[in-house]
């Protein structure tokens, strides 16, 4: 794409499109999607969510979704706390010697 199809002002009559409802859309020029296609369909995520996601057991996520506010805030939060606990504990020195009684 090049600079100038970034800086062209759109002639799309966002007013109108807006106001559309669904069975106002043509669809007439894209083809059915039939069983075969999501057969043969694979699911790419762009590498930098792909590395956002975390798989959460339904039971889980249940939990959290049951909480007052934001689940999502809520369990960055957590996470968020967890690490700091860590860090104040791996900042301690440790010995990793076995000491005899």
């Amino acid at each position: 794409m090049s600079g100038e199809d970034l800086s062209s002002t759109s002639r799309t009559n966002w007013t109108a499109l807006e106001a559309m409802d669904d069975d106002g859309i043509d669809y007439s020029d894209i083809p059915p999607l039939t069983e075969e296609f999501f057969e043969k369909a694979t699911l790419r995520i762009p590498a930098t969510q792909a590395q956002q996601l975390v798989q959460i057991e339904p039971d889980v996520l249940k939990w959290f979704q049951a909480q007052d506010g934001e689940y999502k805030i809520l369990i960055n939060s957590i996470l968020r706390q967890y690490i700091e606990s860590h860090r104040q504990v791996n900042t301690q020195p440790h010995n990793n010697s076995l000491q005899a009684d």
